[in-house]
């Protein structure tokens, strides 16, 4: 749960988020949100040039069913147990920057599975410190880091994704250690 001041995302006394089914139960939300964006994911995904805009694409595909402002970028501060993401005000210039850094290193394409596991690591990371939505950044992060690594040459093996695992290791690089998400990455590249 996402920690936000004056949000005009969720309903009036309420830290469930306003929805186009209109749940008001934040269970109902979650499960709803899961098999949506899960079955989203099984479409073909938006086409694009691997940047924010792509990017934001993605998450509009994801979300497009649950949330009237899917795709675009939060408006709020937000924070998760007190640690704040990227304000909102500097979310184009940072996206603007990162994915300018990626275009420039090609993509992370032509390079050996460790050294595209330590780069894609250190994308991820700051993409995640970014935060650009009000909710969906783990999934939408997941999908474009499989379109990222299928486009460099090293598909992911999704079966093989344990969320508890990338958490913590998501968790630790927002703490400044990308260590335990290098390995998590590397060890989803497709063998």
């Amino acid at each position: 749960m996402y920690d936000a001041i004056d949000d005009p995302y969720t309903y009036e006394n309420s830290t469930v988020l306003v929805n186009k089914l209109d749940l008001r139960d934040q269970g109902d939300l979650d499960a709803y949100e899961a098999e949506i964006s899960n079955a989203r994911s099984g479409e073909p995904l938006p086409e694009g040039e691997l940047d924010f805009e792509h990017y934001c694409a993605v998450h509009h595909h994801l979300f497009q069913d649950v949330y009237a402002w899917a795709g675009q970028v939060r408006t709020v501060r937000i924070s998760k147990q007190g640690n704040p993401f990227c304000y909102p005000e500097h979310i184009a210039a940072q996206a603007g920057k990162l994915f300018a850094e990626l275009k420039a290193n090609n993509f992370l394409e032509n390079l050996q599975p460790d050294e595209f596991s330590a780069q894609a690591a250190h994308f991820l990371s700051e993409l995640n410190a970014i935060h650009a939505y009000r909710e969906g950044n783990g999934r939408t992060q997941l999908t474009f880091l499989a379109m990222l690594a299928d486009n460099a040459g090293h598909p992911l093996d999704l079966e093989a994704f344990d969320p508890d695992v990338m958490l913590e290791a998501m968790i630790e690089s927002f703490e400044g250690d990308e260590k335990k998400l290098v390995r998590a990455i590397r060890e989803l590249i497709a063998k």
